[in-house]
């Protein structure tokens, strides 16, 4: 990708695109791209070692692009909850997921007022209503309520995202899709194979979608493209 040459002119308060920026951006870019060949390989260590700097290098990458402090706050806690998901127990998948949700409603909080369309939104909780009602029996007793909450929230988080525009509103609904992707595998539903590495596929995909849909909805399309 290529910075533009022209257009108008950023607002103030933002940063313009910098060899910092670009070189973050990449690293992101080459973090990602070791955790998931490290999925498909079976590398353990590699994903260990790649997965806690995807969200520090993206929430680095915001902060050199003059990002407001919800996104930043947002992708830290993201990292949070990499982390604690990095271990396999129930009490570190509970704290993980909170650690998420307090990223969602900082997601909400960015997207503020702006108005969503109440068509999606129907779609929306329609696939929510189809997602939880069949989990719900195979859920372990414990996780119910918590996953059942934490699915609202990341759905409502799904659907105001597309007041920011298409590249956000994509960015929620992979979210969206990576987690629901999880719930599948803790309800011991049939899973596709190498279950993790599209989990991680679509969650990345997800959080940069949100970086570069609310840079460019707030700071114009000048100001994100690198």
């Amino acid at each position: 990708m290529s910075a533009r040459t022209a257009g108008p002119a950023a607002p103030s308060g933002t940063a313009p695109v910098t060899g910092l920026s670009r070189a973050l951006l990449v690293a992101f870019a080459l973090a990602a791209a070791v955790d998931l060949v490290s999925l498909l390989a079976g590398a353990e260590p590699g994903h260990q070692v790649a997965k806690p700097l995807l969200m520090p290098l993206l929430a680095a990458y915001a902060v050199s692009r003059g990002a407001p402090k919800p996104l930043v706050v947002a992708l830290l806690f993201g990292w949070a909850g990499d982390v604690l998901l990095l271990s396999d127990t129930d009490l570190a998948f509970l704290a993980g997921m909170g650690s998420f949700a307090v990223g969602h409603v900082c997601y909400l909080v960015l997207f503020g007022r702006r108005r969503a369309s109440p068509a999606l939104g129907a779609l929306y909780a329609a696939a929510l209503a189809g997602t939880v009602v069949p989990l719900w029996p195979d859920l372990p007793a414990g996780l119910r309520i918590p996953v059942a909450g934490y699915a609202l929230l990341l759905t409502v988080t799904a659907w105001r995202a597309s007041s920011l525009g298409l590249l956000a509103g994509l960015g929620g609904a992979l979210f969206l899709l990576s987690d629901t992707l999880i719930a599948t595998g803790v309800a011991g539903w049939p899973r596709l194979p190498a279950p993790d590495f599209w989990v991680m596929l679509t969650y990345v995909a997800a959080q940069y979608l949100l970086t570069t849909g609310a840079l460019r909805a707030m700071y114009g399309e000048s100001r994100t493209n690198v």
